[in-house]
This record gives C-alpha cells, sequence and structure tokens, in this order.
C-alpha cells in the first residue's frame, strides 16, 4: 500500500472548516480516512441532541479525506446520510470511511460514524454514503 506524502496529509488535516467545529483527521491512507469529533455543547441544535449538520460534516470530512488521500483531486457528486441515533455531550463520534467501489473516473465510498469513548457503546450513530468523480 502506497504511503501518504507528509505534506498532502497536512493540507487534508488542515482545513479550516474542520478546525472551526473541531473535528481531526487521525488517519489516512490510501482510498480511506478517519475522522474524529468530541460532542459539545455548542454543537447541539434545538432539541439538545447533537446537530444533523454536525454529524454530517464529519462523515463529509472522512470522506473527502479518503477519496483525496492518493494525490488527485476527487470531487463529491452525491452524497446521502442515514442518522439512526443521537450521541451526547462528552462522547466522541467517530466516522470510518472506506472506498467501496471504483471506475475510472468515479469512486464510491462508505461512511460509518459510531459514539466512542468510555461512556459511549460502538453504536452507530449514522451510515454516509457518497460518489466522487476523478477528472
Amino acid at each position: 500500500m502506497a504511503e501518504i506524502p507528509d505534506d498532502h496529509r497536512e493540507k487534508i488535516a488542515a482545513d479550516p472548516f474542520c478546525a472551526t467545529l473541531g473535528i481531526e483527521l487521525t488517519s489516512l491512507e490510501p482510498s480511506g480516512a478517519r475522522t474524529e469529533l468530541t460532542i459539545t455543547d455548542d454543537l447541539l441544535n434545538f432539541h439538545g441532541t447533537p446537530h444533523g449538520g454536525v454529524v454530517y460534516s464529519l462523515a463529509d470530512a472522512a470522506f473527502a479525506a479518503a477519496s483525496n488521500s492518493e494525490g488527485n483531486a476527487a470531487l463529491a457528486l452525491e452524497t446521502n446520510m442515514s442518522y439512526l441515533a443521537a450521541a451526547e455531550v462528552g462522547e466522541t463520534l467517530v466516522a470510518v470511511a472506506e472506498r467501496e467501489d471504483e471506475t475510472r473516473r468515479t469512486a464510491s465510498y462508505r461512511v460509518d460514524v459510531r459514539a466512542d469513548g468510555e461512556n459511549a457503546n460502538g453504536e452507530t450513530i449514522a451510515i454516509f454514503r457518497g460518489r466522487v468523480y476523478k477528472p
């Protein structure tokens, strides 16, 4: 398996939107990535649960990192998200992206978002699917 150059890893890890939300890139490999986010009070919606956009952004960050991990541009064509459960303040959400299919010009990824940490039980919070175009 090819290694990701440090400058490419640093570029992906330095995404300013992810930094704003507190999303951290914790693993990057060809066709795969892992991002993490600890849920804080300022990430909740008016129901007191993590905002769907925050969970989506965590998964999307893993998707973007995985699909661009090999250095060539990959542009999202479509994505969808299924929300299965809510997390609580203090839990860390982990999004793991893996490539499922690839053609010459497109690739498809699945991202599983799970609750992690001592107060969480590894429950699946959401499932994200995305497809990219490789120009």
